[in-house]
């Protein structure tokens, strides 16, 4: 007898499973909102003069909407998986496209800047919904190669937004304004969430169940494997490595090569590329064991960061400076994708728990690395840099040391 379910998957029309008619569009839409922490951040940066007048604060005081974002959306992953490992990821999914959607429109006619802390604390934490149910989705829907193959390019997909976003979010302040910025937002989370109902559907098979022992005898058991752990730890000293540049560049480039605000943001334009190419060759590259593979290109690092503190004493352009900073950036790139992929592959029963964990747990890993960094080196030349370099590399050198042997396939 014909069901109703059959009869929506022949017409194309709305299913609330992910199946065979189904399964290609939706993974479409999942990689189309794997940018959306990026997007949401980036976009509007060309925007903060304006959004000060508008709101008559200070610099500091926009900046610290993107700061508001971030601690949300880093904290948040760190339990959502849980949550959409025991109710599904495809309803809490549509709720939090819906949520993204109106904080936009509160934040385009609101006067208030408290407001707007408020609606990007509710944007980080519906977006962390989004991304950690969109990552295990792959786990869910793909197994074996495919599963290696589509979870790899996550990195990659979402290392679009930090290259392509400043530069729309310019063209639009330009041409339309601030607020202009969060329509695009708010018509992006809108579209996608009528994509998604109609399109899309619910791609977990089995829930677990939503009971707090049970779900710290899951958060214990993924904390307590060793080589997720400092797989996690890796990952959040592979991107800051890229953030220290980003967040010195503007110094760097303005303070001692005198150059324009302009040079700085081609500057960052070839450091998202580095990153992104080297996504491509994490994913692409199978050579020998996992091991020797990210080692070797640690050491390669290494090197290079060695070559460019040994030039920085001279009196080096920035061409020089750059002449390390993308190669440095790619190989972070690589290592990042690999131990992305294998973070997110390994707990394929608890992939929510282990999506939020990868990602929330390296995104506070950065934080914390950063600012203890920072505190301890001020980077304003090669020399300096290349310290930080240093000392970052060398920790990825002893974290891969230790998960040696969980490695070594």
């Amino acid at each position: 007898m014909t069901t109703q379910n059959d009869l929506l998957a022949d017409t194309g029309t709305h299913t609330s499973q992910i199946n065979d008619s189904n399964r290609k569009r939706a993974t479409i839409l999942a990689f189309a909102l794997v940018p959306l922490s990026g997007l949401a951040t980036d976009i509007y940066i060309p925007s903060f003069p304006s959004m000060a007048n508008a709101f008559n604060t200070n610099s500091a005081g926009i900046q610290y909407t993107i700061i508001c974002f971030l601690l949300s959306y880093g904290i948040s992953q760190l339990f959502v998986g849980s949550i959409v490992d025991s109710f599904g990821r495809y309803r809490i999914n549509l709720a939090a496209l819906l949520v993204l959607a109106l904080s936009n429109v509160v934040i385009i006619f609101t006067t208030d800047i408290h407001m707007v802390y408020l609606m990007r604390v509710l944007q980080g934490t519906a977006t962390a919904f989004i991304i950690v149910g969109k990552r295990a989705f792959f786990v869910d829907v793909y197994t074996g190669e495919k599963q290696r193959h589509y979870t790899s390019m996550l990195s990659i997909v979402w290392a679009t937004a930090p290259i392509l976003a400043p530069f729309f979010g310019g063209y639009i302040q330009k041409s339309f304004g601030w607020q202009y910025n969060f329509v695009v937002l708010g018509v992006y989370a809108l579209v996608m969430f009528l994509l998604e109902f109609f399109y899309s559907g619910e791609s977990i098979k089995v829930k677990q169940p939503f009971h707090l022992r049970s779900i710290f005898k899951v958060y214990r058991k993924l904390v307590l494997s060793v080589d997720f752990s400092l797989g996690i730890v890796i990952l959040g000293i592979c991107f800051a490595m890229v953030l220290i540049f980003t967040m010195s560049a503007p110094f760097i480039v303005e303070h001692k090569f005198h150059l324009s605000s302009v040079t700085t943001g081609y500057c960052a334009l070839l450091s998202g590329l580095s990153l992104f190419v080297g996504g491509i060759l994490g994913k692409t590259i199978k050579a020998g064991t996992l091991f020797k593979r990210l080692i070797l290109a640690n050491v390669i690092q290494l090197a290079l960061v060695a070559l460019m503190y040994s030039l920085g004493t001279h009196k080096a352009g920035l061409l020089v400076l750059l002449m390390f900073v993308i190669p440095i950036t790619t190989i972070g790139g690589c290592v990042y994708n690999i131990f992305f992929t294998y973070c997110l592959t390994r707990f394929p029963l608890n992939a929510g728990v282990a999506s939020g964990l990868t990602s929330g747990g390296a995104y506070l890993v950065t934080s914390v690395v950063v600012s203890a960094l920072l505190g301890v080196i001020t980077i304003a030349d090669q020399s300096s840099l290349a310290s930080g370099y240093i000392i970052l590399g060398l920790g990825i050198t002893m974290f891969l040391l230790l998960i040696r042997k969980k490695l070594a396939y």
